[in-house]
């Protein structure tokens, strides 16, 4: 019998997963030979310095990007070649996305913005969606902010749209991209906070691509990436345990620079 994805408790996969820029002398490969799965329900941070192709694994595992060689599943479906058309409908069906930037549409209110993949897929939400949504409106703390547009909210208050719009739809997977990066330090407590309760009591399984410890330790489970490889799979740490591990991690990176170049960093 063959083994499904669903079967396995995954909501993500890679197998053998290659990346490269370019060609020739100037290629440059971000990924290599990365096979790890994404665990349905669970919170995982992906880690790793500039360069370790954190971005580039989130960017395929979402199907914003193309593999060079291996293969991508979101659930049981194969994605790999799926053409642009099939891309655009199963992400936004089955993927929620939060960004650093926030991305809401300034000439929406904040309602409009979480109802927008609904719009997008022509449909209006069922009256189970609507009750989801009402939920996450009031879980967010937007009640008070739906007429609101996202000059009117503060950095905070917009993020909280764009988790509620990602979350609307109740996706396979939700991937946020650096998600506080352009908060304060409360703000981004309470959104990571955010996440890991949607984590927790709805099920929703979260991949998040960050550099700070601090964000990496709301998380589940940590994945680090270096030279474009996964180099560990940690359960939930402590930020000053992530913190030793990037550093020991960045002193090894150094050490392999000196013994390939004979020049001390």
């Amino acid at each position: 019998m063959k083994i499904t994805t669903t079967q396995m408790g995954l909501a993500a996969r890679v197998e053998n997963l290659g990346k490269t820029y370019g060609t020739g002398s100037g290629a440059v490969r971000a990924l290599d030979d990365v096979t790890v799965g994404i665990r349905r329900g669970e919170f995982t941070a992906i880690m790793g310095p500039s360069g370790s192709g954190k971005s580039t694994l989130m960017h395929i595992m979402a199907g914003l990007d193309a593999p060079t060689a291996g293969r991508v599943w979101i659930g049981d479906t194969d994605i790999t070649d799926l053409g642009d058309l099939e891309l655009t409908i199963l992400r936004r069906r089955r993927v929620g996305f939060v960004f650093q930037s926030f991305n809401l549409v300034p000439t929406l209110d904040a309602l409009g913005n979480i109802l927008l993949p609904f719009d997008l897929d022509g449909r209006a939400p069922s009256v189970l969606e609507r009750s989801r949504i009402d939920g996450l409106i009031d879980a967010l703390g937007l009640r008070s902010r739906l007429n609101h547009r996202s000059h009117e909210l503060s950095g905070g208050q917009q993020q909280r749209v764009a988790i509620a719009r990602a979350l609307a739809t109740a996706p396979d997977l939700l991937f946020a991209d650096e998600p506080t990066g352009n908060l304060d330090s409360r703000s981004g407590r309470e959104v990571l906070a955010l996440l890991a309760e949607a984590s927790r009591t709805r099920g929703q399984s979260i991949a998040m691509v960050t550099h700070d410890p601090v964000a990496a330790s709301h998380a589940d489970r940590v994945l680090f990436l270096g030279d474009g490889r996964l180099v560990a799979d940690k359960p939930a740490q402590t930020a000053e345990q992530i913190s030793a591990h990037m550093l020991a991690a960045d002193a090894g990176g150094l050490e392999r620079e000196t013994e390939r170049t004979g020049v001390e960093a």
